[in-house]
């Protein structure tokens, strides 16, 4: 019988090697099991994770739900303890898996806030170009946009991984899981110009070499960052939506799927792992219709 440090342990070292979880992933993981610890302590006499049966997980997620955690916490909740001890089963720590046939809560999915074309164009419009931040955070933005990359494959964004001849670039998803991605000439235009004249002028702290987007100290920028750069651009555009990076992201998918685009085609560049994570897309597209049709049928307009 093993310790529950000694289980996280293991199960870190298979979501790293086996998986090739991120870090952030593995983390996540590892928290959730730990609320299985802590329901055991408090309930299971401290029992070990191996002694659970299906009939005390499914009061485990019960409980789960019961503290107040939103539907969408308890289903990842569901997914860590089938990957857990799918893991166990296969280290030969158990025969079979308690959790197989745990139900996952069901999930209303909301529909992510996007930009339409002309408020992107606005907000691009209200960066100051005269200024070498100005020239960068176009060019990132027009990256954002014109690439759907989520924010961390953005900061990212290597030159070595550049391929702007061949109309593409090379990113590292989720699980550094790489995948190539389709450019277009304004994006390809703007990232080579700041390389060549902005981009150059900096100087580079060391392990930032490969890296595109540099802050003016020459290190890769945050997150945070390019979250408070939109922020600024959307209160300088007079935009009221709350944005942050990932809505260049759904933008970018909005107007795939609005414009006729292959749903499987779109999966593939944002790297979705399930066709069900890019239909959400066809959701927004339907009420982009929808209100089309009730903003300018004669029926529905006011007298």
């Amino acid at each position: 019988m093993y310790s529950w440090n000694t289980y996280y342990t293991r199960f870190k070292q298979y979501l790293l090697l086996e998986r090739s979880l991120s870090k952030n992933s593995i983390e996540a993981y590892t928290d959730d099991i730990k609320k299985l610890e802590a329901y055991s302590d408090l309930f299971h006499n401290k029992k070990g994770p191996d002694k659970f049966v299906y009939k005390e997980l499914s009061k485990f997620v019960e409980w789960v739900a019961s503290i107040g955690l939103s539907p969408t916490t308890q289903a990842r909740i569901v997914s860590g303890l089938k990957t857990f001890y799918k893991f166990l089963v296969i280290e030969n720590d158990l025969k079979d898996s308690p959790a197989e046939l745990l139900e996952t809560p069901r999930i209303t999915r909301k529909i992510p806030v996007f930009l339409s074309v002309e408020e992107i164009d606005t907000m691009m419009d209200c960066i100051d170009r005269s200024t070498s931040e100005g020239e960068r955070n176009l060019g990132m933005l027009e990256t954002l946009y014109s690439c759907g990359l989520r924010v961390s494959e953005l900061v990212n964004l290597k030159i070595s991984n550049l391929h702007l001849k061949e109309d593409y670039i090379k990113v590292e998803g989720k699980g550094s899981k790489e995948r190539l991605v389709p450019i277009g000439d304004n994006a390809k235009k703007l990232i080579s110009s700041y390389i060549k004249n902005i981009r150059c002028h900096v100087p580079i702290k060391k392990g930032n070499e490969d890296v595109v987007f540099l802050n003016r100290r020459g290190s890769k920028l945050s997150r945070v960052m390019v979250f408070y750069i939109i922020k600024d651009l959307a209160e300088k555009a007079g935009i009221k939506k709350v944005l942050s990076p990932h809505s260049f992201r759904h933008s970018f998918a909005t107007h795939l799927v609005e414009g006729g685009a292959d749903l499987r085609a779109v999966q593939e560049m944002l790297g979705h792992e399930s066709i069900t994570t890019t239909e959400i897309y066809t959701h927004i597209d339907r009420q982009f219709l929808r209100d089309n049709i009730l903003s300018y049928h004669p029926r529905n307009r006011r007298k």
